[in-house]
């Protein structure tokens, strides 16, 4: 069981990734549609590694009733309406909220398919009970992995630059002492 667990939080992190990005959609509205299809494709996939029958419309029902209130998941989508700005703070807050929310749907279902439970026996007061808690953490799991997701790409843009600088040494459109001393420039960004 615990092989299953391990593969359960595998599962639910690979998913937070897809729900920051599906949160950062800049289309008020269609970013909740978006993280929607994400958790629910967690679900599925959390179902079948506990061995457990998936009904798409069982899920979404599932999912919507234990996150309750999407008014507010609503409210940061539509902050992304208000020009220039409300992009940019909507689609943060929207992306980590997403992440959040997704994070803990995911502990939910990794605790009722754990205790052996399916998705026609749910307990909704513990599974909301649950997803208060875990939601909390997960503003923090989101935030730390959206974090890593921009360093990661910091990272590959230093090195598509140092490959460029390479290529125009090779070139001899730069000298080995241009080529040098911007080297060290990127490699100090890391």
């Amino acid at each position: 069981m615990n092989h299953n667990k391990e593969l359960a939080q595998d599962i639910v992190k690979s998913h937070v990734v897809y729900s920051l990005g599906a949160g950062l959609v800049p289309i008020p509205l269609l970013d909740i549609a978006a993280v929607s299809v994400v958790q629910l494709d967690m679900v599925r996939q959390l179902a079948k590694l506990y061995g457990k029958d998936f009904k798409e419309s069982s899920g979404k029902s599932l999912i919507s009733a234990i996150t309750g209130s999407t008014m507010a998941r609503m409210g940061a989508s539509m902050v992304k309406s208000i020009p220039g700005i409300g992009s940019i703070l909507g689609g943060v807050t929207m992306s980590v909220l997403s992440g959040a929310s997704t994070y803990a749907i995911g502990q939910v279902f990794i605790w009722h398919f754990g205790t052996g439970g399916d998705l026609s026996d749910f307990n909704f007061e513990k599974a909301k009970e649950i997803y208060e808690k875990e939601f909390e953490k997960g503003k923090k799991v989101a935030r730390e992995m959206e974090k890593e997701a921009q360093k990661e790409s910091r990272n590959d843009d230093i090195a598509t630059k140092l490959e460029k600088l390479a290529q125009l040494k090779a070139k001899g459109v730069i000298t080995e002492e241009d080529f040098q001393a911007q080297k060290k420039r990127l490699l100090d960004q890391f």
